[in-house]
């Protein structure tokens, strides 16, 4: 607390900023609710004020408007009143370039500690006119720009900084525009509760514990009675042509070889307790590490943790299942 004081000294115009950030932010949230996708962007909830840029402009207009004046310059009062009714145009076309605008939907893939993340909003336009340089960003964060086609969809990724393991939630995204010519900016503010989850980084040199029938190459073949299908791969030399999906193949699709594995085979348990490492985050990071190379390996594995378990499965949803449990451990209300 003491640390905060003195920062707050050091720096009074930050701490000030950041009190009225958080004091407008309140009033917006409060202004419009929680929204429920998808979002049009109706007239009331969007706000419009003049960039740094605009500001200058305004400011040379004011100049030209009191030269004008002190000396009777009708030229100069022309020029000044004919600017000003282009900004007022300006204005205009900024606010109408957002209006009507739809957020589709906002998602946050979850990725692993230390790489950059992005946050990827899908924006449709129902008018028959084109809106150009529209924005997407969060606190903090660059924006992401792109224009969109009239009756068109586009996805706008707006990057975020790498983040340690964990939930990272996003309460607010802003869609904003500065089109045309960049003297003011109509924003708003789409409050969606969005969490993403941060992996841990795959990190570790240990072994994979065996558990179960011995760990085997996958065989391809008829399918027996006892085995388990595992999928399709490419065809390589040395495959038998009863291996061969045929009725694949006469549909158009290339040469894909059928695989089977023993009931059983390849199962391997992670479990936290057993791990002999340093440090919380060491042993999740070698769980991660283990679910990886095994998911890539086609095996079925199981997940414990002190106050939860995962069977035994694969495939991409059974991943993703394992490593969100690594990414909200410890997490309030979890093991």
């Amino acid at each position: 607390m003491a640390a905060a004081l003195s920062e707050r000294l050091r720096h009074p115009g930050a701490a000030l900023r950041a009190a009225w950030a958080a004091r407008v932010a309140r009033w917006v949230r409060t202004r419009q609710g929680e929204d429920r996708l998808p979002v049009a962007l109706a007239r009331r909830r969007l706000y419009i004020l003049p960039t740094r840029g605009g500001l200058a402009f305004a400011l040379l207009l004011l100049v030209m408007l009191l030269a004008g004046l002190n000396y009777s310059n009708s030229l100069a009062l022309f020029l000044a009143f004919l600017l000003t009714a282009f900004t007022l145009v300006a204005m205009q076309q900024c606010h109408r370039n957002l209006l009507g605008i739809e957020v589709l939907t906002l998602t946050a893939p979850a990725v692993f500690a230390g790489r950059p993340a992005a946050v990827h909003v899908t924006l449709a336009n129902p008018g028959t006119a084109a809106r150009l340089a529209l924005e997407a960003s969060l606190d903090g964060s660059a924006r992401a720009s792109a224009d969109l086609a009239p009756h068109g969809r586009v996805q706008l990724c707006v990057p975020l900084a790498p983040a340690p393991r964990g939930v990272l939630r996003l309460a607010r995204v802003r869609v904003s525009s500065a089109h045309p010519f960049g003297l003011f900016r109509a924003w708003t503010w789409v409050h969606v509760p969005l969490e993403l989850l941060v992996y841990p980084a795959p990190v570790g040199t240990l072994p994979m514990p065996v558990h179960g029938a011995a760990a085997g190459a996958a065989r391809a073949g008829g399918g027996a009675g006892l085995d388990e299908w595992r999928g399709l791969r490419p065809f390589r030399d040395g495959d038998s042509p009863r291996q061969v999906d045929w009725k694949a193949y006469a549909r158009g699709a290339p040469l894909l070889v059928k695989e089977y594995q023993p009931l059983g085979a390849e199962l391997r348990r992670f479990e936290f307790a057993r791990l002999a490492l340093p440090g919380t985050e060491a042993r999740l990071a070698q769980l991660a590490r283990w679910i990886v190379d095994a998911e890539a390996r086609g095996e079925r594995y199981a997940l414990t943790l002190p106050g939860a378990a995962l069977g035994a499965d694969r495939g991409p949803e059974h991943r993703h299942r394992c490593l969100a449990l690594l990414a909200r451990f410890g997490e309030e209300g979890t093991a």
